[in-house]
């Protein structure tokens, strides 16, 4: 028979039941056509219909290597996850089921897509997320506004170096946390959690000839942290609250340096509230060792509480507040903090735009500080700010359920002791998920 006789002949035997049959028909078919996409695709079927289900994914996998047409692709990374899944392989159903989303044909599909990874999401024992972001900034190094040092109450102007002013330049970062769920039943879940953090600058040109001594790798940090938590409901299952507890170790890395090393518990109680509003308070303690300086050999109190109300029209409104009492072994590091956080975010987007909004308010005191090393802040040092962001999310050019996300940030901070004046602009684009 033909070549087209025999693949007929496979594809009726593939309807009719007959799976072994249109599998030794296919192998056969792609010793003359080992690079047809259509074939490899029909033996992927004949190992699913087997129950051979890890097979199955490498032909389909095969098949979406091959295929031209966007929508062959779209069937074969669909096969392929879910024979991935068949296995119990969720990470890789998850990252085939991404690939649909490259070939989706529709609005429609996509939404299909986007519920059936939220499933995925849920079976899987793994989790991860990373972030990364480029952002220019006007102030890299936390610099001063001013050249002069002016410290109220002090009869004493300095002048600050080029390195302790603030320097323009770009900022890389990348932020990968991965966890494993140890056990979950119907009211309770357990994790183990790491995180990976590096952030890097490059300052600009203009910088570099402002502070010609400066090393940019001083700005460069790292920071790693294991965790393990532990979620369980509380009070009436209608009512949707919770709690948990954990406890966090790891270590920070300056300048290719150990800053410290830390420990940390913490614990938080949820409610869900009748209008649809979530109010959740938490506390922290966290004690840093094996410190670099003095500032950083440190205890922490935390104490944070966050609402959050959808709103009639489908747009949220959330606050988030903060206060930190850190008591170091040197003055410069004992202090406490305050903040707050209003954020507004707009549930209809604008065109292929989705945008958030939020302000930031903080207020921290140094209760005995030393500026320039010897200098004492009369009373004490004391900081005011102010921050503003705004971050669009273009979720309709998304690659893979991926789109990337543009956040603009500006504000200032407000000192005693102008060398602690501070303002910073900065544009970030960074990569999120769609779903």
């Amino acid at each position: 028979m033909t070549l087209d006789q025999g693949f007929a002949l496979a594809l009726q035997a593939l309807r009719s039941g007959q799976p072994d049959v249109a599998l030794q028909l296919s192998d056969a078919l792609l010793q003359a056509r080992p690079k047809d996409p259509v074939l490899h695709y029909l033996k992927a079927n004949a190992h699913a219909d087997l129950g051979q289900v890890r097979k199955g994914r490498k032909a389909a996998a095969r098949s979406y290597r091959l295929a031209e047409k966007s929508e062959d692709k779209f069937q074969a990374a669909q096969l392929a996850s879910r024979m991935a899944l068949g296995a119990r392989q969720y990470t890789l159903s998850q990252v085939w089921l991404r690939r649909t989303a490259i070939h989706a044909p529709d609005d429609e599909s996509e939404r299909l897509i986007a519920r059936d990874y939220r499933v995925l999401r849920q079976l899987n024992p793994w989790a991860f997320r990373l972030r990364g972001e480029l952002s220019p900034s006007d102030n890299v190094n936390g610099g001063a506004d001013t050249s002069l040092q002016i410290i109220d109450g002090v009869p004493v102007v300095g002048q600050l170096s080029g390195g302790a002013q603030a320097l323009s330049g770009l900022i890389a970062s990348v932020d990968l946390a991965v966890s494993y769920r140890l056990r979950q039943t119907q009211d309770s879940r357990t994790t183990l959690g790491s995180r990976f953090y590096v952030q890097r600058v490059k300052l600009s040109s203009s910088s570099e000839d402002k502070a010609p001594d400066f090393d940019e790798s001083e700005l460069d940090s790292t920071f790693a942290e294991f965790s393990f938590r532990h979620l369980f409901a509380v009070g009436k299952p209608e009512r949707g609250g919770s709690a948990s507890v954990g406890v966090a170790a790891g270590s920070s890395y300056w300048g290719g340096e150990r800053a410290y090393n830390f420990a940390r518990i913490s614990g938080d109680r949820t409610w869900r509230l009748n209008n649809g509003a979530k109010l959740r308070f938490g506390g922290l303690g966290e004690t840093r060792f094996a410190e670099r300086f003095g500032t950083n050999d440190a205890n922490i109190l935390g104490l944070g509480g966050y609402l959050t109300k959808p709103l009639q029209n489908g747009d949220t409104l959330s606050l988030d507040m903060a206060f930190r009492d850190t008591k170091a072994r040197w003055d410069n590091g004992t202090f406490y903090s305050a903040s707050i956080r209003v954020a507004y975010g707009f549930g209809k987007p604008v065109g292929p735009v989705l945008i958030d909004t939020g302000l930031v308010l903080g207020y921290s005191h140094y209760p005995r500080f030393l500026s320039a090393g010897f200098i004492e802040v009369p009373g004490g040092r004391t900081d005011k700010s102010i921050y503003g962001d705004v971050s669009f999310f273009f979720h309709r050019y998304d690659y893979a359920g991926f789109a990337p996300v543009l956040r603009l940030r500006t504000g200032k901070r407000s000192s005693n002791d102008s060398r602690y004046d501070i303002s910073e602009t900065s544009l970030s684009l960074g990569i999120e998920s769609t779903f």
